[in-house]
């Protein structure tokens, strides 16, 4: 590689091109420098990797957790209406209510 001149060759099979970084940064609608791309390329790049090499680890046999500490459960409240439902007394000081639904002016075209 030329001193200076950033490829548009992927490093490793993971790695992203500075096109996919650019793409990225567009939909993210973020503005970024073109000094800063390579950065982003790599820093990106790396995650990339590392979540390839977490899809590569044997998992089977492995039971999945609801916690990460051993002998700990989540405490689960019962499923009970505990409030009174109100919605008439809240519609009555909507300015535009129909069937049950508060009217609202259209904003969008």
């Amino acid at each position: 590689m030329i001193s200076g001149h950033t490829s548009d060759v992927p490093e490793s099979p993971m790695a992203l091109t500075r096109a996919q970084v650019e793409n990225i940064a567009h939909l993210a609608r973020l503005e970024l420098e073109a000094g800063e791309i390579p950065q982003f390329q790599q820093n990106l790049s790396r995650i990339v990797d590392f979540i390839g090499e977490l899809e590569r680890a044997d998992t089977a046999g492995v039971t999945p957790m609801a916690h990460p500490l051993p002998g700990l459960a989540q405490r689960l409240r019962p499923d009970a209406v505990t409030e009174r439902d109100e919605h008439e007394r809240y519609q009555r000081n909507a300015p535009q209510v129909a069937s049950g639904l508060y009217l609202v002016p259209k904003v969008i075209e």
